[in-house]
């Protein structure tokens, strides 16, 4: 079975297709398009029209892909940058006309517990308790639980694009009014979740997302071409300097430095500043760094689930012969009939992007020495409970 998952972030529209062996989602191609929502928001929270059709362009090309690969599934989503867009449903149906696709939108507290349910099958049970933490563009997942599900699970305004256009916009060295500003507000945000992580002790910290394995790097976790299976961590000690280090620099001057990339060197110093203090107010001195994240989170799921009822928007099919590669139609409810088997090698025909190999960067490898998970997983709810309270 051959699937795929397309993320439409505040950064890049990311395509992985995904080979299915023995119940495990094994990475086969990777395709990114830079989009860069979350640079262009307006001040009053909309996504300006030219934005949301390149958005749409991206989305058109990864679909295309897809198709070539001859993918069985496609899953479409757009995260906290679409999600909290005051004109979220202009820039998804501008989606939808450009592409043929209709994004679904997950609640945060749904991503965080996909994420988690990835962390947990690539750590594997042994890691005991656990606690998530997933920096992305627009907010911030905290999760933790003791199985293969989190016990609860919380997305926090705390994205690291969301945070550098309201504390340090442009281009140049952060100032210091405004990085003390953004200290305070990412204290005062994470304050009670802090507290409820605290309580919990987990044994292990995963972290996961592009930009701690960026971070991770920076501190000298090993680089991507190492590989997916090599441990990375990284140390509270290393980010608080980490964090100084990035803050005397204009933002071409921290693309230069090992592991920040060019598309994320103007959110780097907000995104050290909330890995460094949900690190310090939940009392981590050290995080694991997880290639796997939202996007195996959707494709493990859907193979637990055993179908796609779950999912709140439309799951793109192979047809059969004289249909083309992908479509789907307002009800995402599975079809009756067997699906065509994919075949074994590579589409024939240029791709509209190119392969990636092994790197933190992407979401790749797979998990080793982990169980798997059997039976039907539960429907996915819109706030996941909260679990036991400390008065338990």
């Amino acid at each position: 079975m051959r699937l795929a998952v397309l993320d439409a972030g505040s950064n890049s529209v990311h395509l992985l297709i995904s080979e299915v062996v023995g119940g495990v989602p094994l990475p086969a191609h990777s395709l990114k398009g830079p989009v860069h929502l979350a640079e262009q928001v307006a001040v009053d929270g909309t996504v300006p029209p030219k934005a949301a059709r390149r958005l749409a362009e991206a989305v058109a090309q990864a679909r295309e892909q897809a198709g070539r690969w001859r993918c069985d599934r496609l899953f479409a989503y757009a995260t906290a940058v679409v999600r909290d867009a005051a004109n979220r449903d202009e820039v998804l149906e501008t989606v939808r006309a450009g592409s043929g696709m209709r994004l679904a939108v997950l609640p945060g507290e749904v991503e965080a517990e996909l994420t988690f349910r990835a962390a947990r099958r690539w750590v594997g049970l042994q890691a005991g308790p656990m606690a998530l933490l997933d920096i992305g563009g627009g907010s911030l997942e905290v999760a933790f639980g003791r199985g293969a599900l989190p016990d609860f699970a919380f997305s926090l305004p705390l994205g690291a694009g969301r945070l550098t256009r309201e504390f340090l916009p442009g281009k140049g060295r952060p100032g210091r009014e405004g990085l003390r500003e953004l200290r305070r507000y990412v204290r005062a945000t994470l304050k009670d979740v802090a507290a409820r992580v605290r309580w919990e002790e987990p044994h292990t910290v995963v972290a996961t997302s592009r930009m701690f394995q960026q971070l991770a790097r920076l501190c000298g976790a090993a680089p991507g071409r190492d590989g997916p299976f090599v441990t990375r961590r990284l140390a509270r000690t290393d980010l608080r300097e980490a964090v100084r280090q990035l803050s005397r620099l204009t933002a071409a001057e921290r693309a230069e430095l090992p592991g920040i990339s060019a598309a994320r060197c103007r959110q780097a110093p907000a995104g050290a500043v909330v890995a460094h203090q949900a690190m310090k107010s939940m009392g981590i001195d050290q995080v694991t760094i997880c290639p796997w994240a939202l996007r195996e989170g959707v494709l493990l799921r859907h193979l637990e689930q055993g179908g796609q009822d779950w999912w709140p928007s439309p799951v793109l099919r192979k047809e059969g012969a004289g249909s083309g590669p992908l479509s789907g139609g307002p009800s995402a409810g599975p079809r009756s009939g067997p699906l065509p088997s994919p075949p074994t090698g590579p589409p024939t025909g240029p791709s509209t992007g190119s392969s990636t190999g092994s790197s933190t960067g992407s979401s790749t490898g797979s998990p080793t020495g982990s169980p798997t998970s059997s039976g039907t997983s539960p429907s996915v709810p819109s706030r996941l409970p909260l679990g036991r309270a400390p008065a338990d």
